[in-house]
Formats: structure tokens, sequence, C-alpha cells
């Protein structure tokens, strides 16, 4: 089969999927687009100018956010990263790299309701400080953990 025409009906079919849903209203089109993405704060070049453009200038320590990644990782192309918050009014957690060339790197919005708990892979080009920032309510909360990189991934 064609890769292209198998493109077309997989692009085909995922429209339809969407199309049913948000007719019978299971699926409001709100939910079906990704979030805007955060331009400023994704450029800023270090870690004091990302949290200052995310409206944290100082956030407050927290032992109720519980970062898990290794402390030391062996590529840092890839390391495994998660993050729980117990904190109440969980509305988003983000990850910071402290010596990553932009610091910001990734941002998750927790709908009402949900387990304030993500997982991911980041890109380290060195070992850092790892920061996990979480808005609860009004306030910023933050975390933090040392990861030691053997060989680097942002070259």
């Amino acid at each position: 089969m064609d890769r292209s025409r198998r493109s077309a009906l997989k692009a085909g079919g995922s429209v339809g999927v969407m199309a049913v849903l948000m007719a019978a209203g299971l699926l409001r089109p709100g939910f079906a687009l990704a979030q805007q993405r955060n331009e400023v704060a994704f450029s800023m070049k270090s870690l004091v100018d990302a949290m200052k453009s995310l409206g944290a200038p100082v956030p407050a320590p927290s032992d109720a956010i519980l970062i898990t990644a290794p402390t030391i990782a062996e590529n840092g192309a890839a390391v495994p990263v998660a993050v729980e918050s117990k904190l109440p009014g969980t509305e988003s957690i983000l990850l910071l790299i402290e010596k990553n060339p932009t610091p910001l790197a990734a941002m998750f919005g927790i709908p009402s309701g949900t387990q304030a708990s993500i997982s991911t892979r980041v890109k380290m080009g060195q070992s850092s400080d790892l920061y996990a920032l979480v808005k609860a309510g009004d306030k910023y909360f933050v975390a933090k953990q040392e990861i030691k990189i053997v060989l680097g991934g942002c070259g």
C-alpha cells in the first residue's frame, strides 16, 4: 500500500472519529485542541527569567511535590522524570532544567478533579538541578532534584 494513501486514510479516520464524538456531545472543540504554547517562557535563557515570565519569581519550596528521576542518568538525551503534586487545587506542573540552553522543558495543564501527576522524558545537556514548579490556586511552589549526566543530550 502506498505510504501517502495510508497517511491520508489515517488522517481521514481520525477526523471522522472526532466529528462523531463532537456530534454526540462527548467531545467539545476546546478539549480537542492543544493548549497554546507560552513562547516567551520557552524562549528565556535563564532559570530566573523563565520563572519571572511564568509569574513565579519566588516560588515557595514544598515537600508536597514528589519528583521521581534518576540521580545519575547515563544519557542526557532522554532522562525519565515523573512529578506528583499533593497540593490541593493543582492547576499546572512545569519542568525547568537550570543549565539547559532554555530552562523551561515542559508545561502540563492539570484539569480540575484529576490526579496531579505527570511522566515524561526530558533532554539535559549536562548535570543540573531539575525543578518541578507547581501552580496551585494563585501561588507557585517548587521542588528540585539534582541529576548527574554521564553523556550529554543537548549537544
